[in-house]
């Protein structure tokens, strides 16, 4: 991508002024994307991206640079710019580069090119006209193909020289029940670090059928209740909580400034005896998973918490050098317009000893969320509010009426403490991280959990 002597120029020219530590990072993406609503095509784009960030540090602070200019000159005058902002009296040296392969833990069985887009077209086709036949009230179906290869190389003037290859597949599909005066959505967005293999091997029909029964569920549905109550939160995209109103708790990015509530607290109780979290970019082919982070930093699996304890933070490179800490890997960025910082990769609750129908026979009167959507999240205090996409109320200890506009209310922090059940099931489902450093693919995922006391907002009052 790029020759290594103008890799070398380009580091030693990034150290000429003070700066104790330089990196280059270049990409070359190839992306595709094709929509289709109810069985026809609705746009297809296909665009490549090329680029080349510079960044530098002087002890605890920083600075960065990105082009798509990659002549030698403008490379040059670019490091250069950025070296005056950092201005010192000592020069540090620049290690010489030592090339380093990687072991691929992601094995891709298919490029871009390799699939023609009549057999992309053939299986979204599929997985519409699965939505729209399920029910008459079943009104439009909209199915996503999102594609993704990018090629990477990262050095650094501690010597480093390496270069990945990731590729992501994603379908992101959704039906819309209808009964002529409201509608309701379902929706499925299943997604990897592979290529059009995923899909191949994908049970699209499963998807495109739970989808549509999600929506038809949800448009013969009564309104929530409101008030305190249990609330077992089904597997895999329940675990967006934790990632939300936790995870990015974690992430050094808040906790080198001091503005996470967990800041300080490696050692602590944090959890229920029962909570072990753990995030892992290793697991092979998973959406969030990597070979090296965008500093080149092999990916690790870190336990964050185990059996309540707080045993571990995501770091990065310079937010390492803020809190002393070794990177866990966790260095991520959308491209080469972002500078790096501290992500999470596949983020979980692990499995515990409980079963899901054990949880919900053990609770009188709550809330069953079998599905989670979106919310917002105060990272700082851990404040949270969620909405559950498919709910049901819990009587007797048995699963009864669907009920739809359910929030679920909470504090991160306080949440974990009352968790009083961890189920066997454990699933992750795949979503997109925003971030200071741009949008990057993340698994979140749990078994089913029981939150002993939470604030469930809805259209009705206390029952």
């Amino acid at each position: 991508m790029l020759n290594e002597r103008l890799i070398k120029d380009v580091l030693d020219e990034a150290l000429s002024m003070g700066a104790d530590f330089a990196e280059i990072f270049v990409e070359q993406t190839q992306s595709q994307s094709i929509t289709m609503i109810s069985h026809k095509v609705d746009k297809a784009n296909r665009g490549q991206d090329f680029g080349i960030g510079i960044r530098l540090f002087q002890g605890i602070h920083s600075v960065y640079g990105y082009t798509n200019d990659a002549t030698r000159d403008n490379l040059l005058k670019t490091a250069r710019t950025l070296a005056s902002a950092l201005m010192g009296e000592d020069r540090v040296a620049a290690l010489n580069l030592s090339r380093q392969e990687i072991i691929n833990q992601h094995v891709i069985k298919y490029d871009l090119q390799d699939i023609p887009a009549s057999k992309r077209i053939e299986k979204m086709r599929q997985v519409s006209e699965t939505i729209n036949g399920y029910h008459p009230s079943i009104s439009q179906s909209t199915v996503n193909l999102l594609e993704k290869q990018q090629n990477v190389l990262i050095a650094n003037t501690e010597g480093l020289l390496v270069e990945d290859q990731r590729t992501y597949t994603r379908l992101a599909l959704t039906a819309i029940a209808s009964n002529g005066q409201e509608m309701q959505t379902g929706s499925h967005g299943p997604g990897a670090h592979q290529g059009f293999e995923f899909i191949e091997n994908l049970d699209l029909d499963f998807y495109a059928t739970d989808a549509a029964r999600q929506a038809m569920t949800m448009l013969e549905a009564d309104h929530c209740p409101s008030g305190t109550m249990p609330v077992i939160i089904d597997n895999g995209f329940g675990g967006v909580i934790f990632h939300e109103a936790c995870g990015h708790g974690l992430e050094a990015t808040a906790v080198a400034k001091n503005i996470s509530v967990f800041s300080g607290r490696l050692g602590e109780k944090v959890a229920s005896d029962i909570v072990t979290a753990i995030d892992d970019g290793t697991i092979p082919n998973a959406w969030g998973s990597l070979n090296i982070d965008d500093e080149g930093t092999p990916a690790k699996r870190n336990v964050l918490i185990e059996n309540g304890i707080l045993k571990s933070y995501l770091v990065d490179k310079l937010n390492g050098r803020r809190m002393n800490h070794a990177s866990t890997g966790s260095g991520r960025r959308q491209n080469y317009r972002f500078a790096p910082t501290s992500r999470m990769t596949n983020t979980f609750i692990a499995n515990g000893p409980h079963t899901r129908d054990g949880m919900i026979a053990d609770t009188e009167y709550g809330l069953y969320a079998k599905s989670m959507g979106g919310g917002s999240v105060n990272t700082a205090t851990g404040d949270f509010n969620f909405a559950v996409n498919e709910g049901y109320i819990i009587r007797n200890g048995k699963i009864a009426e669907p009920v739809r506009g359910a929030t679920l209310i909470g504090n991160g922090p306080s949440i974990l403490q009352e968790i009083d059940r961890v189920g066997n099931n454990l699933t992750r489902a795949q979503g997109m991280c925003g971030s200071v450093s741009g949008a990057i693919p993340t698994d979140v995922g749990q078994p089913a959990i029981r939150v002993k006391k939470m604030t469930v907002g809805g259209a009705k009052g206390d029952e």
